[in-house]
């Protein structure tokens, strides 16, 4: 990574109405998935509206690049300083989170630390926020608990992930935190058909949902 990540603007989380939006489910890919930046991927629904919807993929590791290492590029913190990372900080994942602006940097985050207008709360104790500060936080030991950092995401114009899962792209589900958070990225997509009780090995090209 050459130029630092801009982490500013969020979607506007669907408003209620009686309408079912998947904001804070799992989008499990199906095995038949020909689209190769989704096949066998888990993606968590940040915002689904009238208007489209958007996701980061939480099983696609950025690459080599680890987290300390991220903070100093970002001059978040300055060569040979500490990094004061709470309990497991030195894992925080870096995620590809989706295709659409991989130059920009997304924090799914336990709800436990939120920034006033710039913290998006989603469910089950999941947040987004998209500024600097929450990595600063981090790197301070003041952030939250549970996160990971994804490059980019995943965006459907309106309509468009309803007719796909109409046409047996996805599954669909509650979100489960360990998977969203979880270190082993291998694990996920058998972990999340698990949680609506498919074994892989048996699934058919037809979808359900949970």
């Amino acid at each position: 990574m050459t130029q630092p990540i801009g982490l500013d603007g969020l979607p506007e989380k669907a408003s209620s109405s009686g309408t079912t939006y998947l904001d804070g489910q799992l989008l499990i890919a199906m095995p038949v998935m020909q689209d190769e930046r989704f096949a066998r991927s888990v993606i968590y629904v940040c915002a689904h509206s009238p208007d489209g919807a958007m996701g980061i993929i939480v099983n696609r590791p950025a690459g080599s690049i680890d987290f300390p290492q991220l903070l100093r590029q970002l001059d978040i913190v300055a060569d040979g300083a500490p990094i004061q990372l709470p309990d497991d900080g030195e894992t925080v994942k870096i995620l590809r989170g989706g295709p659409v602006e991989t130059s920009r940097g997304f924090v799914l985050h336990s709800s436990d630390y939120a920034i006033e207008d710039a913290t998006l709360p989603i469910d089950n104790g999941i947040c987004l926020t998209a500024t600097l500060d929450i990595l600063k936080a981090i790197a301070q030991g003041t952030g939250p608990r549970r996160a990971v950092l994804a490059l980019g995401y995943a965006g459907w114009a309106p309509g468009q992930l309803e007719s796909e899962i109409q046409h047996n792209g996805w599954l669909h589900c509650p979100a489960d935190p360990d998977i969203v958070f979880g270190r082993d990225m291998d694990d996920k997509y058998q972990r999340a058909l698990q949680k609506i009780g498919i074994d892989l090995g048996m699934l058919s090209n037809s979808a359900g949902h949970a």
